[in-house]
């Protein structure tokens, strides 16, 4: 049976009209994605679909405060069923959970867009984000129980190992690097069946997700995929790796080509982020 190549990409735009008057239209057009996956729209409905125009089909949970959070996804197959949400109504996840289901050439694929919060040490957003977390645990092993092909991919606000943040050691006090945080990830891509122990002491059930980007790209510092604005991060390259593609073992094991697709200049960027391209050979 010879592969039929599916690319899915993900990224964070950072505001979507504000993307589409750097160049993200040009972008996505000459992108050659089967799936994109997108993040931070901070849009209506209307707007996303006036500005991504035809040949796309479209899944957009907008987030209840306008202006904030926000997911999508576009693809050129039709979707044939979707959900929105994650956990019960005490988990702020309106604009932040979107999962969609393909067929790609008889082959069943989930794809889920998430926007983890951001957090702030010793605030209610970082109640949020943690309740967040706890939800991810549950779905994301009902996920991995109900189909051999799921990828959860998106902008998920944590460096989970000192390899992904430039300034780790700095970062240490810091949302987005918090012991705490990190330790949902051990989880998240610790083996199944196995009691995980997190880098904070916590025990828990490994899911058994591949990190991608870690398993293609190896024990390498990066590749960052998140820039400050701020200062010299972007020419410096300080970057932090907080954007993700975690499949199911069965999936991931398909990948034949992971990508970051780093601006070749400041001034080129139409996003903090960059897009995080994966081909699955399925």
């Amino acid at each position: 049976m010879s592969a039929n190549p599916l690319r899915v990409i993900s990224v964070n735009v950072n505001g979507i009209r504000a993307a589409y008057r750097k160049g993200m239209g040009e972008w996505l057009e000459n992108s050659g994605a089967d799936i994109v996956a997108l993040q931070e729209v901070r849009a209506g409905d209307a707007d996303v679909h006036k500005l991504v125009g035809e040949g796309w089909h479209i899944l957009h949970d907008e987030a209840a405060a306008k202006g904030r959070a926000g997911v999508a996804l576009l693809s050129r197959i039709a979707p044939t069923a979707s959900r929105a949400g994650l956990g019960g109504e005490e988990t702020d996840s309106t604009g932040r959970w979107l999962e969609g289901d393909y067929d790609w050439h008889g082959t069943p694929v989930t794809v889920v867009s998430t926007y983890v919060h951001s957090g702030e040490v010793d605030t209610p957003r970082q109640v949020s984000k943690y309740a967040f977390l706890e939800a991810m645990l549950v779905r994301l092993a009902e996920l991995s129980a109900q189909t051999s092909h799921a990828v959860v991919v998106g902008d998920l606000n944590v460096g989970h190992r000192e390899l992904d943040i430039k300034n780790w050691k700095g970062n240490q006090k810091n949302a987005g690097f918090l012991p705490q945080e990190r330790s949902y990830f051990d989880r998240f891509f610790g083996a199944a069946g196995t009691e995980v122990t997190g880098v904070d002491g916590v025990t828990g059930p490994g899911i058994g997700l591949v990190d991608v980007g870690r398993a293609f790209a190896g024990e390498v510092p990066g590749p960052y995929t998140w820039w400050s604005y701020r200062g010299q991060a972007f020419d410096n390259d300080a970057g932090w790796r907080i954007d993700y593609h975690m499949a199911t073992p069965a999936l991931a094991a398909t990948v034949t080509s992971y990508a970051v697709e780093r601006a070749a200049a400041y001034d080129e960027r139409w996003s903090d982020h960059a897009p995080v391209t994966v081909v699955y050979a399925l």
